[in-house]
């Protein structure tokens, strides 16, 4: 039986968990663009974490998937994914994407079929400098599965299994609605606020201003979700905002930074296009989406 399991996505998340699980033994082949695949097989995922401490894994690496795999764990960000499918060849046994939002998995049900792709989440720290570098910053870590069909619960308790093995905490949900919108509610406040005025999440709480932002935040993305299927109280998304560490940011934050294109539509946008849907309001969400795009356009031009 074959036991690959392919990462599509070498990225912050991608690179770490392809740097972890082959530290565990087990067999990883990183798909990615020619010149991310030639440096990881040439000279392995330099991994600098706060967990797994420093190494160098050397899992395998190509620009398409052409052989069976067991596992597909998608990585990419949701803006690149369409034009990363394209170097998929074949079936796996299990798609598993760890994508922000909700609308990737839809599209790949549509790619790969409706009895082949799981829900998943993955909370983690971890950025990538450079191809083939990753730096994982912050000792939290958790990755959430679901699958409403019955069928792939077999095949994700083995994913499970395999994760766990390699030092990855694992958690099976309920639901698929539950395990996408218990991140993205707490994910959709943590990035916008963050990102509005580029200050950790240490400061966003404490401040006067800031702080009903963030609260109503919270609160819009959470009707949303419950109205979608799931059950989120926004009262717990904020206490674990409160718990996390104070320099806390997030991805959007530094995709702005570093004059790259924020995940405003997979990440906010999911949670409007929910709200639309269910005939509900979000006028804090839409205000801080407005300031979000502001900052980032002025970002780009300013580099170039």
């Amino acid at each position: 039986m074959f036991s690959t399991i392919a990462v599509l996505g070498p990225g912050g998340v991608g690179g770490f968990l392809a740097a972890a699980l082959a530290r565990a033994g087990e067999d990883v082949l990183v798909v990615a663009r020619a010149p991310t695949a030639d440096v990881i097989a040439r000279d392995g995922i330099e991994l600098r974490s706060v967990l797994l401490g420093d190494l160098t894994a050397r899992p395998r690496a190509a620009e398409t998937l052409t052989e069976e795999a067991e596992t597909l764990i998608v990585a990419t960000k949701a803006g690149g994914l369409r034009e990363s499918l394209e170097r998929i060849e074949t079936a796996p046994g299990l798609v598993v994407p760890l994508l922000n939002g909700l609308d990737h998995v839809a599209l790949l049900r549509e790619r790969f079929g409706a009895g082949l792709v799981a829900a998943g989440t993955i909370r983690i720290e971890a950025d990538r400098p450079a191809p083939g570098r990753i730096v994982q910053t912050s000792p939290f870590l958790r990755i959430d599965l679901a699958a409403d069909d019955p069928a792939l619960d077999s095949r994700l308790d083995r994913l499970a299994g395999r994760l766990r093995g390699a030092e990855i905490p694992v958690q099976i949900g309920p639901s698929e609605a539950q395990v996408l919108w218990s991140k993205l509610v707490r994910l959709n406040a943590l990035a916008c606020t963050t990102s509005a005025i580029d200050r950790p999440i240490g400061f966003i709480r404490a401040d006067p201003e800031w702080r009903p932002v963030l609260v109503a935040c919270l609160e819009e993305a959470a009707a949303v979700a419950n109205a979608d299927g799931a059950r989120i109280a926004a009262a717990d998304a904020l206490a674990e905002l409160d718990a996390a560490h104070a320099e806390l940011g997030s991805s959007m934050q530094r995709d702005i930074a570093a004059g790259r294109e924020p995940e405003l539509d997979a990440i906010p946008g999911a949670v409007l296009r929910a709200a639309a849907r269910h005939g509900l309001a979000c006028p804090a969400i839409e205000r801080l989406v407005a300031i979000v795009a502001e900052r980032s356009d002025r970002r780009r031009h300013a580099r170039h």
